[in-house]
């Protein structure tokens, strides 16, 4: 099994969900983030001065799934969640060792 981490704009989470939903993957944990990656945040000038936004709101999604879901999932979170500008986000795939339900100990 793998857990994929999708760090993503909070205006794309209902289109991944959709692509999501597409290729069979139902069940998913989201997270509303902060954070800032290699472009450092956002500067914003104006005739009183700059201001530079480093902490830039995100979601990030979480789902657990098995090996052979991997690459359409991927491709999925992909498709939906380009727009082919900084700050489109981040994937992480990280292998998992077990899962269980709780109810089921």
């Amino acid at each position: 099994m793998k857990m994929i981490i999708a760090v993503i704009r909070p205006e794309k989470l209902q289109a991944v969900k959709d692509a999501l939903k597409g290729v069979g993957i139902s069940g998913l944990t989201i997270t509303h983030v902060v954070g800032r990656g290699e472009q450092g945040g956002i500067q914003f000038s104006s005739r009183v001065g700059s201001i530079t936004l480093d902490e830039i709101e995100k979601v990030k999604v979480e789902t657990v799934i098995d090996d052979g879901k991997v690459e359409s999932a991927v491709a999925a979170i992909r498709a939906a969640a380009t727009t082919g500008s900084p700050g489109d986000g981040r994937l992480f795939i990280l292998p998992v060792e077990q899962s269980m339900k709780i109810r089921e100990i």
